[in-house]
C-alpha cells in the first residue's frame, strides 16, 4: 500500500520519477534567498579594498570625507574581520543544526536575519576596527551560520537521492551568488554615502528579507516520501547505489568513523583557494589591470563575476554529481583549479586580464562546487537525519579553510604579493584531490 499522499503507485519494473510538491520548491527558493543576503561575506573584497591603506594613507592614518571617524588598516587586519566571520559562521553551524533539527528551520532562519542586521547596524555606527570584528565577525557570523544551517537541510528533506545534489546546489547558489549582486550595489553606496552608509543599509535589507523568507521555510508532513524512482535497474544505478548509505547514522557513530574527519579535510582543501582568491578579487584585479583605467576603478567587477561563476558551480556541480558521483566530481573541480592557482601569480605579473578572469573562474567554480558536494556527501555517507547537526561537524572545515586567506594577508604585508599564498593554496588543494581517490561511504 502506498502511503506517501505525493507520490501514486507505479510499475515497479520501469523506473518511474514523481513529481514533488510545489511546496517543495517554495522551501528551495526561500532557502535561495536567505542565502543571497547571507553571502554579503563574498563580497568582503570590496570593503577590503576600501580599509587598506596605501603610501598615501597608511595604516593607521584617519579617514576624511564621507568616511570620517574610519581609520585605515592594514590588508592583514582588513582580513581578520572576513576570517572571524567565517570561522565564527562554521562553528555557529553546529548550534543552528541543532535549532534546525529540533525546531524547525523558521526559528534558526529567523535569528539569523536579526543578529546580520544588528551586526552590519553595529559595523556602521561604531565606525572602528574592533566594531568591524565584532559586529560583523562576530555578529553576522553567528547569523550567517544560523541561517545557513536551516535553509539547506530543510531543502534536502523534500527530495530523495536522485535529486540531493541539485537541491543542494540551488539552495547554496544563493550564498555564491550573493557577490553578483552586492559587489556592485556596495561599491555604490560606498561612493555615495560611505562604509558606514553601505553597512547600515544592507543591515536592515538584509533583516527584512531574511525575516520574510524565513517565514517559508518547513519541513514535510509526517510520513512524507520523497519522491523518485519507485525501483532502479542497471549496472548504473546499482554503482550509484553502492555510494549512498542504506541507514541513517547517529551522530556519536558518525564521529567514530575515519570519513567523518576525511570530508573535514576535503572541505578545508575546496574551500581555502576559493576563500583565498574571493577575499582578494578586487585587489587582484586592480594590480593586474594597472594598464587599463576602467578596469583598475572598477575592480567590483572581478567580485561580482567570481560570485557568478561561484553560484553556478554549486548548481552545475551539483548536477552532474548526481550522474558521475560525489568524489569523481571533487577530483575532477580540484586538478583543475590546482593548477590555476599555482598559474596565478604569473598569470597577474603578464597584465593579462583575461588570463586572471578565466583562473578566478575555474578557482570559485571548484569552490562553489565544494559547496555543494560536501552537504550531499555527508547525507550520502551517514544519511539525512539530523542533517543539520551532522553537516554542521563536517562545516567546521569550512571555518578552518579561513585561515589560510588570513596567512595570505601576512604574506602580503611582508612580500608585497600573494604569490606564495597561492603556491601553497595550490598544494593544499592536490592533496585533498589525492584523498578524494580514497574515501568512500563507511560499511
Amino acid at each position: 500500500m502506498n502511503t506517501n499522499p505525493y507520490q501514486s503507485a507505479g510499475d515497479v519494473g520501469h523506473v518511474e520519477l514523481h513529481r514533488v510538491p510545489a511546496r517543495a520548491w517554495v522551501v528551495v527558493f526561500a532557502g535561495t534567498a536567505v542565502n543571497l543576503c547571507l553571502g554579503i561575506l563574498y563580497a568582503w573584497s570590496i570593503w577590503k579594498r576600501n580599509l587598506v591603506g596605501s603610501p598615501l594613507h597608511p595604516a593607521g592614518s584617519v579617514m576624511t570625507g564621507i568616511n570620517a571617524g574610519w581609520a585605515y588598516l592594514t590588508d592583514a587586519q582588513a582580513t581578520w574581520a572576513y576570517v572571524i566571520c567565517g570561522f565564527t559562521f562554521a562553528l555557529f553551524m553546529i548550534p543552528g543544526g541543532v535549532v534546525q533539527d529540533r525546531f524547525g528551520p523558521r526559528v534558526g532562519a529567523t535569528l539569523s536575519g536579526l543578529l546580520l542586521g544588528a551586526g552590519c547596524l553595529m559595523v556602521g555606527l561604531l565606525k572602528s576596527y574592533w566594531g568591524l570584528l565584532v559586529g560583523f565577525g562576530l555578529l553576522g557570523g553567528i547569523g550567517m551560520g544560523l541561517g545557513y544551517a536551516a535553509a539547506t537541510p530543510a531543502a534536502v528533506r523534500w527530495f530523495g537521492p536522485h535529486r540531493r545534489g541539485l537541491v543542494v546546489g540551488l539552495v547554496v547558489g544563493g550564498y555564491g551568488g550573493a557577490a553578483i549582486y552586492i559587489s556592485p550595489l556596495a561599491e555604490w553606496i560606498i561612493a555615495q554615502y560611505g562604509i558606514s552608509g553601505s553597512f547600515i543599509g544592507l543591515g536592515i535589507l538584509f533583516a527584512v528579507v531574511i525575516v520574510s523568507a524565513a517565514q517559508l521555510l518547513s519541513w514535510p508532513p509526517a510520513g512524507y516520501i520523497p519522491p523518485g524512482p519507485v525501483r532502479s535497474l542497471g549496472v548504473a544505478a546499482n554503482e550509484r547505489a553502492a555510494t549512498i548509505t542504506s541507514r541513517d547514522w547517529t551522530v556519536g557513530s558518525m564521529l567514530r568513523t575515519w570519513q567523518f574527519y576525511a570530508l573535514v579535510v576535503l572541505f578545508i582543501g575546496s574551500a581555502q583557494s576559493g576563500l583565498l582568491v574571493i577575499a582578494n578579487a578586487a585587489p587582484m584585479l586592480k594590480t593586474t589591470s594597472a594598464a587599463i583605467p576602467f578596469l583598475a576603478r572598477n575592480a567590483w567587477l572581478l567580485a561580482s563575476f567570481s560570485g557568478l561563476i561561484n553560484a553556478s558551480g554549486r548548481v552545475g556541480t551539483g548536477l552532474y554529481s548526481d550522474s558521475v558521483g560525489r568524489t569523481n566530481a571533487y577530483l575532477i573541480n580540484g586538478a583543475v583549479s590546482a593548477v590555476c592557482l599555482a598559474l596565478t601569480p604569473a598569470i597577474m605579473r603578464s597584465g593579462n586580464v583575461w588570463l586572471l578572469f578565466l583562473a578566478v573562474a575555474i578557482a570559485t567554480w571548484q569552490y562553489g562546487g565544494g559547496l555543494s558536494l560536501m552537504p550531499a556527501m555527508t547525507a550520502d555517507f551517514f544519511g539525512s537525519k539530523d542533517l543539520g547537526f551532522k553537516y554542521g561537524l563536517v562545516f567546521i572545515g569550512w571555518g578552518i579553510a579561513f585561515f589560510v586567506p588570513q596567512l595570505a594577508g601576512y604574506v602580503k604585508d611582508v612580500t608585497g604579493s600573494l604569490d606564495y599564498a597561492f603556491y601553497f593554496s595550490s598544494g593544499l588543494l592536490v592533496a585533498t584531490v589525492v584523498l578524494s581517490l580514497v574515501v568512500r561511504k563507511p560499511k
